[in-house]
């Protein structure tokens, strides 16, 4: 059973404070109580790298002098960051703009409920997931604009947890990606007509569905609408034909990879400055049991962090040279770490939740820095390295990514579907998680 790790330490007039402070909003037909609190308020959108399986931090992020380590492995020492020159060459140019946070801990060490928990900052409860929305559901309700994108794109998979009850315009887009961008966005089965008659088919539509619009039997079929809508505004627009379209120069440049592709579509998003406020990509494979370093494995490490190196590492590179890095927070991590020293004995390494790391680059992150420190194996976390003095979870770096977006993160929203209270940060409201504000410049 999880213990948060504040909640023991609460004072009287803490509580006694976070009662008072405690005020109710209304934001369309929702009531929402939170606290005041100071947002960072440095990123207009935010894109989350999920490496999907759960990736070594010693061979990552947090790298150790060890006979564990492939001849190869050429790790050098960039500042205060540790990387492979060998396994991230084109990330490994971009260190200055990095926050490395090494004293990350998971609360899971199963993938399933570990990935639960890093798309929505909530344990993996069957009472409760029909209400457990994603972050990105949530950045899109409180940043989301008007623009041609939907407000939270998934990209290289689906997103795993959507929008639940905050509704169909905040549901996630998963959307293919690939050098001709989408085919789907016009039906040219009426030559000149086309649009003209798509036009006055959604309309009839609208006319049939009406009654169900209306009066709908479940959450799912009133999320729909919105839904349609957002999915119509991208029609028929030669501006967001572009945004999913990209060069094959471009498409070898990141990897010739689907992940490659993904984040090509997301530094396109981010560009065209057109409503997209978090973007989650999928990069999957990094459940390492056995033959990592083995390049006869498909799955081998080495493949892992090439393709990662060549989407994400050209992805900053982009961004930083249009200069839209600087408001864009990209963030990197899995669901838990891996065992730490020698590898066992099929070659691999198993499932550690007690350390592990993430990257945070750009969005007003502090660049060249490590947070916390672990042991000489990377086994336990020996430093937090954060005002907090104890273990980064996934509740703090979801504090930290809303703190950035400029989001409220003790929100709690009161008059759910069920009735029950969803809490944008489970326990913030009571101090029991925060932004780990070391990370920001």
């Amino acid at each position: 059973m999880k213990t948060c790790p504040s909640c023991l330490k609460m004072s009287r007039r803490k509580w006694l404070t976070a009662a008072g402070l405690l005020g109710i909003t209304r934001r369309g037909d929702a009531q929402i109580t939170s606290m005041p609190v100071e947002t960072r308020n440095s990123a207009k959108a935010c894109i989350f790298i999920n490496l999907d399986g759960a990736p070594s931090h010693v061979d990552t992020f947090d790298p150790k002098d060890g006979p564990w380590n492939p001849n190869d492995a050429d790790i050098q020492q960039h500042g205060k960051i540790a990387i492979s020159q060998r396994y991230f060459p084109v990330l490994a140019k971009h260190t200055d703009r990095m926050c490395v946070l090494r004293s990350v801990a998971s609360w899971e060490a199963e993938h399933v409920r570990g990935q639960f928990y890093l798309q929505t900052s909530h344990p993996s409860n069957p009472a409760f997931a029909a209400e457990t929305p994603h972050i990105g559901a949530v950045a899109a309700l409180e940043r989301g604009g008007e623009g041609k994108i939907p407000p939270f794109l998934a990209l290289n998979g689906t997103a795993g947890q959507g929008a639940s009850f905050l509704g169909g315009k905040y549901e996630p887009m998963a959307t293919p990606a690939n050098v001709g961008g989408l085919s789907t966005i016009t039906h040219n089965y009426y030559g000149a007509q086309s649009q003209q008659r798509f036009e006055e088919k959604f309309k009839l539509l609208e006319e049939l569905e009406a009654p169900f619009r209306a009066a709908p039997f479940d959450p799912v079929m009133a999320a729909q609408p919105d839904y349609y809508a957002a999915a119509k505004g991208l029609m028929y627009d030669p501006v967001v034909t572009q945004f999913f379209q990209f060069s094959n120069e471009e498409r070898l440049r990141y990897g010739s990879s689907n992940f490659g592709n993904a984040c090509i579509v997301a530094r396109n998003a981010i560009r065209a400055k057109s409503g997209a406020a978090f973007i989650t990509i999928r990069n999957g494979g990094w459940d390492t049991h056995q033959s990592m370093f083995d390049t006869a494995y498909p799955q081998n490490f080495y493949n892992l962090v090439n393709t990662l190196d060549s989407g994400v590492g050209n992805l900053v590179e982009d961004l930083r040279a249009s200069g839209d890095l600087d408001q864009t927070l990209i963030v990197i991590m899995g669901e838990f770490g891996r065992t730490p020293g020698e590898l066992n004995s099929r070659g691999g390494r198993d499932h550690h939740r007690i350390a592990m790391s993430a990257v945070m680059i750009g969005g007003g992150v502090k660049g060249g820095a490590v947070i916390g420190a672990t042991d000489a194996i990377g086994g336990r976390i020996i430093d937090p390295g954060w005002h907090a003095q104890r273990p980064i979870y996934p509740e703090d770096i979801t504090t930290t990514i809303y703190s950035a977006l400029g989001i409220n993160w003790t929100k709690r929203i009161l008059d759910t579907p069920s009735g029950r209270i969803y809490e944008y940060v489970a326990g913030s409201i009571r101090g029991e998680f925060e932004p780990v504000t070391e990370v920001f410049a």
